[in-house]
C-alpha cells in the first residue's frame, strides 16, 4: 500500500469547472477501494467554503513564504468516501466568485503549491507520491528538487504529474522563479522552464516529474506531434520514456441509471423505459413530444475544441432530417447567440439551453438516442463514457479518448457500439450523422443493438485506478 496525495485545481464533490474535477472526484475514492490510503488538497474556493466549511475540522494555519511574499495559510479537512480532503485556506486568492481566469493567476496558484508542501511538514504527513494535476501544480515537483532537496522527507516523494489538456499550461514572465517561488533564474536560462521568453508551470512537471500521464493512450502519442503537443512536443519527446495514456472512467454510483437521483424514474435496460425517459425530457423541453423521432443530445462547453464550428456549420443540414435537438452548454458568446436563433427558429424541435444544469444534463443522457461530440481534440472526454452509460449511441470524431472509449459499429459483424469520422471536416461529419438517422429508423435491430452494447461498456474506474497503482509500484522498483 502506497500513501498517495493527489495535488489538484478543482475536484468533486466540492467544486468543479470541468472534466478535472470528475477525476479527483472518481479516482481516489476508487484507488481507496483497491486498498491504497489516499488524500486530496484543494484550495478552499468561496462555493466551498459557503456550502461545507461548517463541517470541516481546522488543523491549524501556519507560515508560507513564497518568493519575495510573506503569507499565512490554514488547513481543514473532511473525509468523505474513504478519502481525506485538505483545504488550504486563503481569502484573498480563493474565496472569489470563479476559479480560474484571474489577472494573478500566477500569484495564486505559486502560493498553493508552496502552501501545499509546507502544509507537509505542518501536517508531519508526507506522502510517498504525489499526483500532480495540470499547470495549476506543475511547481509541486520542482520545488521539491529545487527548494527542499536538502530535506530527506521531500526529496524522497515521487511525483506523477498527470495532464488533463495540453491547450493550457501555465505560462508567466520568467521573473516569477524568483519573486514567486525563490528559486534561481538559472532554471530559466538553462532551459528547464523556459518556454519561449516566460517560464510553463506545465513544462516545469513535465521535466521534474518520475512518471507524466495523460487522460487516454491516443491522446499521449498526439501530443507528441506538432498538431496537438501546443508547441510542447519536444520537450515530451524527451520523457517519452517515461509518458504514458491511461483513459479515464466515471463514477458508476453516481451515474447509476437505475438509482440516479436526477432521473424522474429509473431507467432500465429496456427500450419502453427509454421511450419513457425521452418523453419526459421532451415535455420538459417543450419539444413535439414522440417516442419514435430521433432526439439527438450535446452537453458540452461551448468552444472551438469541442467542434462548435464543425456542428454550426452543418447544423442547417443535420436539422433537415426528421430528428430533434436539444444542447446543454455555454461557453463562446457568439456561439451561443447562433444556437439561441436555431432555437427560435426551429421551435418545438431544438432546445438550447445556455448554463448549466446537473440534474438536465442526466436527463439528456437518459432520453436521447444519439450524443454528439466531433471535437477538434478531446484528451479523454468523460460526456460519452456518460451516454454510453445510459444506452445513449455517441457520434465521436476519432481523436484522443473518443478514439479509445468508442468502438464504431460494424453492420456485418455486429461488433461495436458507436459512429465515427476521422477527419475534422463537416462533410464527414454531415455523411456520419445521416448514416447514424439512417439506421436509427431503417435498421432498429442494429441501433439496439449499439444500444445494448454501450450499456455492457466497463466504463468505471476499476480497470484504470489498477493500472494507476501498477504505475506507482514501477517507481518503487
Amino acid at each position: 500500500m502506497k500513501s498517495i496525495l493527489f495535488v489538484a485545481g478543482e475536484g468533486l464533490p466540492f467544486v468543479k469547472s470541468g472534466g478535472l474535477a470528475d477525476v479527483i472526484g472518481a479516482l481516489p475514492k476508487n484507488l481507496v477501494k483497491q486498498g491504497q490510503d489516499v488524500r486530496v488538497v484543494l484550495p478552499l474556493y468561496k462555493s466551498i467554503a459557503e456550502k461545507h466549511r461548517d463541517s470541516f475540522e481546522d488543523l491549524g494555519t501556519f507560515n508560507v513564504s513564497f518568493g519575495y511574499f510573506q503569507s499565512v495559510a490554514t488547513v481543514f479537512t473532511k473525509e468523505t468516501d474513504g478519502v481525506k480532503y485538505y483545504f488550504i485556506q486563503h481569502a484573498p486568492y480563493f474565496e472569489r466568485d470563479g476559479l480560474y481566469g484571474y489577472p494573478d493567476d500566477g500569484e495564486r496558484f505559486a502560493f498553493f503549491q508552496v502552501a501545499v508542501l509546507e502544509m507537509l511538514q505542518h501536517l508531519n504527513y508526507f506522502p510517498d507520491i504525489i499526483h500532480e494535476h495540470d499547470w495549476h501544480t506543475g511547481m509541486v515537483p520542482v520545488l521539491c528538487k529545487e527548494r527542499y532537496y536538502n530535506d530527506e522527507r521531500y526529496a524522497r516523494i515521487k511525483h506523477v504529474f498527470t495532464i488533463h489538456n495540453m491547450a493550457f499550461q501555465g505560462i508567466f514572465p520568467s521573473v516569477v522563479l524568483e519573486s514567486l517561488f525563490g528559486l534561481s533564474q538559472e532554471l530559466f536560462n538553462n532551459g528547464k522552464l523556459r518556454f519561449r521568453d516566460s517560464i510553463s508551470f506545465m513544462k516545469g512537471a513535465i521535466v521534474y516529474a518520475d512518471k507524466v500521464t495523460t487522460v487516454s493512450e491516443t491522446y499521449a502519442k498526439e501530443i507528441l506531434t506538432p498538431y496537438f503537443g501546443e508547441n510542447m512536443e519536444n520537450v515530451l519527446e524527451l520523457r517519452r520514456e517515461d509518458l504514458s495514456g491511461i483513459v479515464n472512467g466515471i463514477d458508476t454510483e453516481a451515474w447509476d441509471p437505475k438509482t440516479d437521483k436526477y432521473l424522474p424514474f429509473p431507467l432500465l435496460n429496456t427500450q419502453a423505459s427509454k421511450a419513457k425517459h425521452k418523453l419526459a425530457l421532451q415535455e420538459r423541453l417543450g419539444l413535439r413530444k414522440s417516442k419514435d423521432t430521433m432526439l439527438v443530445g450535446i452537453v458540452t462547453r461551448l468552444t472551438w475544441q469541442k467542434g462548435l464550428p464543425l456542428l454550426i456549420d452543418k447544423l442547417t443540414d443535420v436539422l433537415s432530417q426528421d430528428v430533434q435537438l436539444v444542447i446543454l452548454g455555454s461557453g463562446d458568446t457568439n456561439y451561443e447567440n447562433i444556437l439561441k436563433g436555431y432555437e427560435y427558429r426551429y421551435k418545438r424541435r431544438v432546445c438550447f439551453y445556455c448554463g448549466y444544469n446537473e440534474e438536465l444534463a442526466h436527463q439528456i443522457y437518459a432520453g436521447c438516442d444519439l450524443f454528439l461530440m466531433p471535437s477538434l481534440f478531446e484528451p479523454c472526454g468523460i460526456s460519452q463514457l456518460n451516454a454510453m452509460h445510459y444506452g445513449c449511441v455517441p457520434l465521436v470524431r476519432e481523436t484522443g479518448g473518443l478514439k479509445d472509449t468508442v468502438m464504431p459499429y460494424n453492420e456485418f459483424t455486429k461488433e461495436g457500439w458507436g459512429f465515427s469520422f476521422t477527419s475534422y471536416s463537416g462533410d464527414d461529419f454531415l455523411f456520419t450523422f445521416r448514416r447514424a438517422v439512417d439506421f436509427y429508423y431503417d435498421r432498429p435491430e442494429d441501433y439496439q443493438n449499439m444500444v445494448k452494447a454501450c450499456r455492457e461498456v466497463d466504463v468505471s474506474w476499476d480497470n484504470s485506478a489498477s493500472k494507476y497503482i501498477a504505475l506507482y509500484e514501477s517507481m518503487f522498483q
